[in-house]
């Protein structure tokens, strides 16, 4: 199991039954009967909507002779890598910003999240076409056009 679980790592548990069930030919409707649930709930997790629960897990390990524990196992390990995501702080490219233009704060502290509409609204007034395009990139062009829609340039 332990090879198995490094190899699984990080993935959504229902990602892994999917996979069983198509490999052994199951279909999910008569799967979700056999371990007593709402098929929605199986497809909910299979599209990595839900999480994993214990109770569950111990059902399905049962019905597929899956080790006791295999599918908690990668509920949080996935759960860890998302946190692990989250954590990481998301920033532009400081290297192709100039710090002209954000001469009246440091660029390391700005909370590029929180501060988006600012940041935007400055680099699409006062920025060149690199800064521009790095800002685009970072952010995509559905919340450029928004920010932008909203101070109509």
């Amino acid at each position: 199991m332990n090879e198995e679980i490094e190899i699984l790592k990080g993935i959504h548990p229902g990602l892994f039954l999917e996979y069983e069930l198509k490999k052994r030919g199951l279909k999910k409707g008569a799967f979700a009967q056999a371990v007593h649930e709402h098929p929605q709930t199986i497809v909910a997790i299979i599209k990595q909507k839900r999480k994993m629960n214990t109770r569950l897990a111990m059902k399905i390990e049962k019905l597929l002779g899956l080790d006791e524990g295999f599918l908690m196992i990668l509920q949080v390990y996935y759960d860890i890598t998302r946190e692990k995501s989250k954590k990481q702080i998301l920033k532009p490219n400081l290297h192709l910003l100039r710090p002209v233009l954000f001469w009246d704060t440091d660029i390391n502290s700005i909370d590029w999240e929180k501060q988006k509409h600012a940041v935007i609204k400055r680099v699409f007034e006062r920025g060149n076409q690199q800064e521009k395009d790095e800002i685009t990139r970072f952010y995509d062009h559905k919340t450029i056009d928004k920010v932008l829609h909203e101070y109509a340039f």
